[in-house]
C-alpha cells in the first residue's frame, strides 16, 4: 500500500494552524493509503455511495468473491443480477458496468491517469455515467493522492465538522466550502482525519 509523500509536513501544518486537527492527528498514527489500481478505487467508490462503511466492506467481499478478482472484464462477464446478489442496486450494478466498458474501449490503464493534469482527469471521469462529483472526489483522494481535495457533500465531513466546531449544529455546504479553507493546501489530510474521527476502521477506496 503506497503513501503519499506530502503526508508529514502536512500533519505538521495541520497541527501547527488548528488545535482541534492537532489532536485528531495525535490521536490516529495510520495515514492515508491506495489500495489497489484505478478501476478498484472507482468500483470501491461506487459501492461505498450512500452506505457505511461496514456495508460496503461486507459487498465488495461478496463482489471479489463473485468476480474472483474485481477487474473490467469480470465485471463485465458478470450478469446484472449477479451483481445485485452481491448486494449492489440496479444502479449501482449498472453503473460498475458501464466504468468497466470504458475502461475496456478506451484501454485505460493506472498510468493514464497519472500522467495528465487533475482537471483533465475530473472531467474526463464526470463524462463516464455512473460517476459523479463525490465518486471523483474520493478517486483524487485516495488514488490519485490529490493533496488539496474537499467534500462537502460528504455525509461523515458534513458530521465530524458540525460535531467536532460547532456543537453539533449543521453546517450548510457553502459554509463547509469557507470553512475548510483553513486547512489548505493540504484538505486531503484533514478530510482523512475527519473520517477517522468518525469510524473505528480507517477509511481505504
Amino acid at each position: 500500500m503506497t503513501r503519499p509523500s506530502y503526508w508529514p509536513e502536512a500533519t505538521a501544518y495541520l497541527s501547527r494552524r488548528d488545535a482541534v486537527m492537532a489532536g485528531l492527528i495525535q490521536r490516529y498514527p495510520e495515514t492515508l493509503v491506495r489500495r489497489g489500481n484505478s478501476f478498484q478505487t472507482l468500483a470501491r467508490a461506487i459501492v461505498g455511495q450512500q452506505i457505511s462503511i461496514k456495508a460496503a466492506d461486507s459487498v465488495w467481499a461478496r463482489l471479489e468473491q463473485a468476480a474472483g478478482e474485481v477487474t473490467p472484464v469480470a465485471i463485465m462477464q458478470l450478469p446484472p443480477d449477479r451483481l445485485q446478489s452481491a448486494g449492489l442496486s440496479r444502479s449501482k450494478a449498472n453503473y460498475l458496468q458501464n466504468i468497466a466498458k470504458v475502461y475496456l474501449e478506451r484501454s485505460i490503464t493506472d498510468d493514464y491517469w497519472q500522467s495528465q493534469p487533475f482537471e483533465q482527469t475530473r472531467k474526463e471521469l464526470l463524462a463516464i455515467k455512473g460517476i459523479g462529483q463525490w465518486t471523483v472526489e474520493m478517486f483524487a483522494i485516495f488514488h490519485l493522492h490529490e493533496p488539496d481535495i474537499f467534500s462537502p457533500a460528504d455525509i461523515g465531513v458534513q458530521k465530524a465538522i458540525a460535531r467536532l466546531y460547532f456543537g453539533g449544529e449543521p453546517i450548510g455546504k457553502s459554509e463547509l466550502e469557507t470553512f475548510s479553507r483553513r486547512w489548505r493546501p493540504y484538505r486531503t489530510v484533514a478530510l482523512w482525519y475527519l473520517w477517522r474521527h468518525l469510524d473505528p476502521v480507517p477509511v481505504i477506496y
